[in-house]
This record gives C-alpha cells, sequence and structure tokens, in this order.
C-alpha cells in the first residue's frame, strides 16, 4: 500500500517506525521545510532514490498518488489537508486533534463518508496494553453501574519546546494545554464512561506560560448520560518534568488506574468478580515506552490498514476524533462564558477565544 506522511516534526519518527514495522510502502515525505524530511531520511535510512521529498502536498498528491497518508503537521492545518487528502481518494490518518473546530471535523467525517476512504484519529493511547484491558472489563460488564472516572495529565513544557516551533500555543494552530498534551487522555474518559455527555463545567487559566496565546491549566467536571461523571485536570506547569498521565475508572463492582507517564502502567485493578489475579494483570498490561507517544502507532497502523482492506472502520475513526475535540471546546467555552456547556454542541471553534487571556 502507497504510503506518505504530511508534516515531518516532533512526532513523525513515530509514523515512519509503524509504516516499517507494518509493510507500508513509504514513496513520500512531505514538510514546507526539506531540513525535515531530509532528517528522517538519514534517521531511518531511507532509500533517498526511492523515498520524495515534498514541500507541496498538492503537488505530492498528484504525482505518487498514496493510498493512505499521515497528516502530522501543527493542528491548524489537519483539516485542509485532510480534506485535499480524501479529495484525492486518500484513506488518512490524522493527528490529534481532528480538527480546532467541529465544522471542520464535520466536513472531514462526511467527505470521507461521500469519497469512500477511512478516516482514523490518530488517538494511538487506546491500543496500549493498560487500556485495552480496561476496555475489555468495561464492556463485559465488570465495573457495574460506573459511578465515576478522572483523567489527570500533569506535564512539563518550558520555553524552549514553544521556541522551536512557533504555532504552538497559538489559538489559530494549536490551542494549549487541554487541546495539545491532554486530547489522548480526554478522549479515553469519555470513551469509557460512554460517550454520551449532558454538560461540562470548566475553568481555564494561562498561569506560567505569558507568552503564549492559550491556556496552561484547564480543569473541567462532565456529566455524563449515563449517570455518571468526570473529572478532568490538565496542565503544562509541572516543575521540573512531566509527572504523569493517569485514568481512574470506578464502578461499584470495580475500581482501576492506567498511570505512568501516559496511561501505560496499569496500576490498579481490583473487581469484585476475583476472575484474575491483580498483580498478574497489572504486570502483564503494563510498558515502559521510550516516550510518552508509546507503542500506540503501530497498533493503529494494524487497524486502519485491516480497515482499508477489509472495508470497515477504523477502530479510532473520524467520529471518536470529533468527539475528543468537542470535549476540550467545550471546556474552552464553558471557561470562557462562565457557564455549564450543554451538549451535543454547535459549531465551535478555538478562534472563538482568541485574546482569552489577554491582559
Amino acid at each position: 500500500m502507497r504510503y506518505a506522511i504530511i508534516g515531518c516534526g516532533r512526532i513523525s519518527p513515530n509514523h515512519v517506525v509503524a509504516s516499517q514495522k507494518t509493510g507500508l510502502d513509504l514513496v513520500a515525505l512531505c514538510d514546507l521545510d526539506l531540513k525535515n524530511t531530509e532528517d528522517k531520511i538519514k534517521k531511518f535510512d531511507l532509500d533517498a532514490s526511492y523515498v520524495k521529498q515534498y514541500t507541496d502536498y498538492k503537488k505530492m498528491l498528484e504525482e505518487m498518488k498514496p493510498e493512505l497518508v499521515a497528516i502530522a503537521t501543527e493542528s491548524g492545518k489537519h483539516a485542509q489537508i485532510a480534506l485535499d487528502c480524501i479529495e484525492a481518494g486518500c484513506n488518512v490518518i490524522i493527528e490529534k486533534p481532528i480538527a480546532l473546530s467541529l465544522a471542520d471535523a464535520d466536513r472531514i467525517i462526511e467527505a470521507g463518508h461521500k469519497k469512500g476512504v477511512k478516516v482514523c484519529a490518530c488517538h494511538q493511547n487506546r491500543f496500549n496494553k493498560s487500556i485495552q484491558m480496561i476496555r475489555e472489563a468495561l464492556e463485559k460488564g465488570r465495573f457495574g453501574r460506573l459511578l465515576y472516572g478522572t483523567a489527570h495529565i500533569r506535564w512539563a513544557r518550558d520555553h524552549e519546546y514553544y521556541d522551536r516551533a512557533s504555532w504552538r500555543g497559538t489559538w489559530e494552530q494549536d490551542g494549549g494545554a487541554l487541546m495539545n498534551q491532554c486530547i489522548h487522555d480526554i478522549d479515553l474518559l469519555r470513551w469509557m464512561m460512554g460517550d454520551d455527555v449532558v454538560r461540562v463545567v470548566g475553568m481555564t487559566d494561562r498561569l506560567k506560560h505569558d507568552y503564549i496565546q492559550a491556556e496552561d491549566l484547564g480543569i473541567a467536571l462532565v456529566q455524563f448520560a449515563n449517570g455518571s461523571y468526570g473529572i478532568i485536570e490538565g496542565t503544562t506547569d509541572v516543575f521540573p518534568k512531566n509527572l504523569e498521565e493517569t485514568l481512574y475508572i470506578f464502578g461499584d463492582k470495580g475500581t482501576v488506574k492506567a498511570g505512568g507517564d501516559a496511561v501505560n502502567l496499569l496500576e490498579e485493578w481490583n473487581f469484585s468478580d476475583y476472575i484474575d489475579e491483580p498483580e498478574q494483570v497489572k504486570k502483564e498490561c503494563s510498558e515502559l515506552p521510550p516516550n510518552v507517544y508509546g507503542f500506540g502507532h503501530t497498533k493503529l497502523y494494524r487497524d486502519v490498514i485491516d480497515a482499508i482492506e477489509n472495508d470497515r472502520e477504523p477502530y479510532v475513526n473520524g467520529e471518536a476524533g470529533r468527539r475528543a475535540l468537542e470535549m476540550v471546546l467545550a471546556i474552552y467555552k464553558s471557561a470562557a462564558t462562565g457557564e455549564s456547556v450543554e451538549f451535543p454542541m454547535k459549531d465551535c471553534s478555538t478562534m472563538d477565544f482568541v485574546g482569552r487571556f489577554d491582559k
């Protein structure tokens, strides 16, 4: 399957590795700065005479005709690039977030269905061993009645991180901590707690990073349609380095915790049915990845390839990406208005919050 990557920055190595491990035919790399494509050619010992390098993705689509494209640019460009790829007949894997507005997310989903191509939102942490084990227990009803769940993302981002890319922390191209760093855990919380949301109450602030436009702290309460509740806490203000990303799920018959740097460790596993041995489960379902991106990209790629070959929806489809985006935008809107936000939301965009923290 002919495959290409658009956007060869920080996250792109995970996509290259995933493509290699799944046997995709990498035919092109595209980035506005050819230094980034050249770096990936060298880093992964790719054949420069075979893997073509582009700065214009439309030209790449026309000349190379890839069947699957990974979009890993700055977030604000995801939507238009995805729409152009879909129009060219390409299946797409879109790095989080799927878009920065609900209208754009809807356009992507609609275009994918219309053209008959697969749209995958790259929420790779759904494939963590710890998360898959929790999901299996949930689908088997082992939690009993769901009571509440919590997502805590306590990370650190310094001035140097934002200096390396001018788009980071901007409303037009990124959003803040919740949209960039925390959306994976927010996705997991909504997915585990039943997806359907009644309302969200949120607060956001920019406490430490006065050189960015968006928030570095977000806190929210969520009411789910099934009667359960959620708590979200996300920040990039932790000193001096990333502390944890954790997901708790509490039911009347079960309690679990996925922790570690990026919900990669199964740290609590307690169920009233006692059908497995907690310490053994925690040991078997914990991973130690080299960074917060984990091992999920390769598993996500395998799923997308199978979805294309067997004409089914990807495990993490465009609608899933939209739901994660909707949660973040709801927190932004609630924080800005001082009111709870009811679901489903009407159109909302990060651009609605330009100037939010201006003095």
